[in-house]
C-alpha cells in the first residue's frame, strides 16, 4: 500500500520503519493527464500530416531520456484523427476527400516506430541499470552487517562504514518492487551497527547528534509545507524530504520516536490536503461526465430522417452548435470515461454533419429539376397567352395549372419570378376570355336579385324570436346551400354583396352559438362559390393556401424538434413544454381546416 496515495484510506499509524512505502507514484498520476491533453488539442488545434512529421523528427533528435510516451502517444492520436476530419459546416462538407499522401504517411509512421524502438530500448538500459544497482546495495547492507558482526576492530572498521552509507545514497534507483525491503534492510544494518556494538561512544555520539541535527532541519521544511497553497508542490516537496530522511542515519535511541512521530504528523497534514485534492477533483470529474453523458445523449437523439427542408436542417444545426459550445465550457471527466465521451460526441457530430452534406446534395439536385419543369411551363403559358381559341386554350392552361401543382420548390432567387411570369400569363389569357363573354350580363343581374334574397331570409332569420336552434341551423345550411348555387353576379355589386352576406350569415351564428371551425368553413365555402368557375382564380387561391399549410407544418416539425430538446425538471421548463404543446395541438387543427380547403377547391376545379 502506497501510503502517500490519495486513493487509499486515511493514514492512521505511520512507522519509521515503513516509510519507504511512500513513493512518487501517486504524484505522477495525479498530475499528468494525457487523456486531457490529447482531447483539449484534438479539439482545438488543427494539424496535417506534414506538422506531424515534422514534430516526430524533432522528437528523434533528443536523447532517449528527453522523449515521453505520451509525447509519441499524444503524435500516434493525432495521427490516427487525420483519417477521420470533423466537419463543421456544411462548407467544409463539400470540400471533399482530404489529399492522401502515402510517401509522407509512410515516413510520419517510419519515425513514429523509430521512436518507439528508441524509447523501448532507453527503457530496457534503464531497468539494467536498477538492477545493477539492486545488486551493489545489497552488496553494501551485506559489508555493513559484516562490520557489525566485527565486535573486536570497531575503530578500525568505523570510516569504512560511514564510506558504506554515502556510497549506498549516492548509488541510483532501482525497482520500485525492491526498494521498500531493500531500504529496511539497509535501515535494520544501520542500527544493528550502530546499537548492538560496542563502538567508540564519542564516535557513536557525534554520529547521532549530526544526524538530529539534519532530522530536525527536515522536520522544520515539512512543517512549513502547511503553508503552501499549490497542494501538488507540497506534495512533491515532501516526498524529497521523505527521500532525504531515510539517507540520515539513526539518532540516539531515546530521541527516535519522537523526532519520528513529529515528521509524521507534519507529513499527514500536506497528505490529507493532497487526498482532499483529489477526492474533489473526482467529484468534479463525476458531474463533468454526468453533464457530458447527459449532452451525447441530446444529440443522439436528434433524428436526421425528420429533417426534410432547409430551414429545419438550419435549425438542427444551431441547436447543435448549442452543444458543442456547452461541451466546450465543460472539464474533464476520468481519463477513461473523458476519452470514451468525447468518441462517441465526436462520432455523432460527424454523422450529423455528413447527413446534413448528403441532404443538400440530394435538393440542389432536386431544385434544379423542378426549375427546369417550372420554366417550360412558364413558356408554354407565355406562348398561349393570346390565344383566341378559348375552349382548346382553356384546357392546356387549366393542364399547365394542375401540371404546375405537382412540381416541388425551386431555389428561392428564381421563385417569385417564375411564379409573377406564370400567373400573369394566365391572368391576361382568362381576362381576354372573360371580356369575351359579357354575355351574361343578364344572368348576373338575376343572380344579384336572387342572391339578395337569400340575404333577405338570413336577416329575418337572425330576428326571429320563435324559431329553435335546430330549426335555425337546418334552415342557415339551406340558404348556404342556396347561395352557393347561384351563380356569378355583377362585378361592381360583388364585393358589396358578399359582405351583406357575410354579416347576416354571422348575425345567425352569433345568435345560435354556431362553432367558429364550421363558421370559417363556412366562410371559405361561400368565398370559392363566389370564383367557382374561375379555374385561374381557384387555382391561385389553391396556391395560397398549399404555401400557408407547408408553413404550418414546418412550423409544427420546428415545435415537435424544440420539445425534445427540453426538460420538465423545473417550474419553467414545465411551463414552456405546455406552451408549445398547446402550439403544436393548433397547428394540427389549422393543418387540417386547410388539407379540408385545399380538398374542396380541387373538388370545384375543372
Amino acid at each position: 500500500m502506497d501510503l502517500l496515495d490519495p486513493s487509499v484510506e486515511p493514514l492512521k499509524e505511520l512507522t519509521e520503519q515503513n516509510l519507504n512505502e511512500v513513493s512518487d507514484t501517486a504524484a505522477d498520476t495525479g498530475i499528468e493527464n494525457v487523456a486531457e491533453t490529447l482531447e483539449s488539442q484534438t479539439e482545438t488545434r488543427v494539424v496535417s500530416v506534414e506538422s506531424l512529421l515534422s514534430d516526430a523528427r524533432e522528437l528523434l533528435k533528443k536523447d532517449a531520456a528527453e522523449i515521453g510516451g505520451d509525447e509519441i502517444r499524444r503524435l500516434r492520436q493525432l495521427y490516427a484523427s487525420l483519417n477521420k476530419p470533423e466537419a463543421s459546416d456544411v462548407e467544409a462538407e463539400q470540400e471533399g476527400d482530404a489529399v492522401q499522401q502515402p510517401e509522407i504517411n509512410a515516413e510520419l509512421e517510419s519515425v513514429l516506430e523509430q521512436l518507439k524502438e528508441k524509447k523501448a530500448a532507453w527503457a530496457n538500459e534503464q531497468e539494467a541499470l536498477r538492477a545493477a544497482n539492486l545488486d551493489r546495495k545489497n552488496a553494501i547492507i551485506e559489508e555493513i552487517i559484516a562490520l557489525a558482526d566485527d565486535t573486536d576492530n570497531v575503530n578500525r572498521t568505523f570510516p569504512r562504514y560511514r564510506e558504506l552509507q554515502d556510497e549506498f545514497n549516492a548509488i541510483g534507483d532501482v525497482d520500485p518492487a525492491h526498494e521498500t525491503a531493500l531500504w529496511k534492510r539497509f535501515q535494520d544494518a544501520r542500527e544493528k551497527y550502530s546499537d548492538n556494538l560496542k563502538i567508540n561512544k564519542e564516535l557513536r555520539d557525534y554520529d547521532f547528534k549530526k544526524n538530529l541535527t539534519e532530522k530536525e532541519a527536515l522536520l522544520e521544511q515539512a512543517r512549513e509545507l502547511a503553508g503552501i497553497e499549490d497542494v501538488i508542490s507540497a506534495y512533491r516537496q515532501l516526498q524529497d524530504l521523505h527521500n532525504k530522511w531515510r539517507q540520515i542515519g539513526p539518532v540516539a535511541k531515546e530521541l527516535r520516536e519522537e523526532i519520528w512521530n513529529n515528521f509524521r504528523e507534519a507529513s499527514a497534514d500536506v497528505n490529507k490536503r493532497y487526498q482532499a485534492f483529489f477526492e474533489a477533483r473526482k467529484a468534479r470529474e463525476a458531474e463533468n461526465e454526468a453533464a457530458k453523458t447527459q449532452l451525447c445523449e441530446k444529440i443522439e437523439a436528434i433524428d436526421f430522417t425528420a429533417l426534410k427542408s432547409f430551414a429545419a436542417w438550419d435549425e438542427a444545426t444551431h441547436n447543435l452548435q448549442d452543444l458543442q459550445e456547452e461541451w466546450r465550457k465543460l472539464g474533464f471527466a476520468s481519463r477513461k470515461m473523458n476519452r470514451q465521451l468525447f468518441a462517441r460526441f465526436r462520432e455523432r457530430c460527424d454523422a450529423f454533419f455528413a447527413a446534413k452534406a448528403e441532404f443538400y446534395r440530394s435538393i440542389r439536385e432536386e431544385l434544379a429539376s423542378n426549375l427546369s419543369k417550372k420554366q417550360q411551363l412558364v413558356e408554354k403559358a407565355e406562348s398561349l397567352k393570346d390565344s383566341t381559341d378559348w375552349r382548346k386554350a382553356t384546357e392546356v392552361f387549366v393542364e399547365l395549372q394542375k401540371e404546375w401543382k405537382t412540381i416541388g420548390a425551386v431555389p428561392k432567387k428564381f421563385s417569385d419570378d417564375l411564379w409573377t411570369r406564370f400567373t400573369t400569363a394566365c391572368d391576361y389569357f382568362f381576362d381576354r376570355k372573360k371580356k369575351a363573354g359579357s354575355g351574361t350580363r343578364q344572368v348576373e343581374t338575376a343572380n344579384l336579385k336572387a342572391k339578395r334574397d337569400v340575404i333577405g331570409q338570413l336577416s329575418a332569420l337572425s330576428t326571429e324570436e320563435t324559431v329553435e336552434k335546430e330549426a335555425a341551423i337546418a334552415e342557415l345550411r339551406k340558404l348556404q346551400a342556396q347561395w352557393q348555387e347561384i351563380g356569378h353576379v355583377p362585378f361592381r355589386e360583388k364585393d358589396k354583396l358578399y359582405e351583406a352576406y357575410r354579416a347576416a350569415v354571422d348575425a345567425v351564428r352569433n345568435r345560435f352559438a354556431i362553432a367558429e371551425s364550421k363558421a370559417r368553413r363556412e366562410k371559405f365555402e361561400a368565398a370559392v362559390a363566389e370564383i367557382e368557375g374561375d379555374d385561374n382564380k381557384l387555382f391561385r387561391e389553391r396556391e395560397r393556401l398549399m404555401r400557408a399549410l407547408e408553413t404550418r407544418r414546418a412550423d409544427l416539425r420546428t415545435y415537435q424538434n424544440n420539445l425534445g430538446f427540453l426538460s420538465s425538471k423545473s417550474k419553467s421548463g414545465d411551463t414552456l413544454i405546455r406552451d408549445l404543446e398547446r402550439r403544436i395541438e393548433r397547428l394540427k387543427t389549422d393543418i387540417t381546416e386547410l388539407e379540408e380547403k385545399i380538398r374542396h377547391i380541387d373538388s370545384k376545379i375543372s
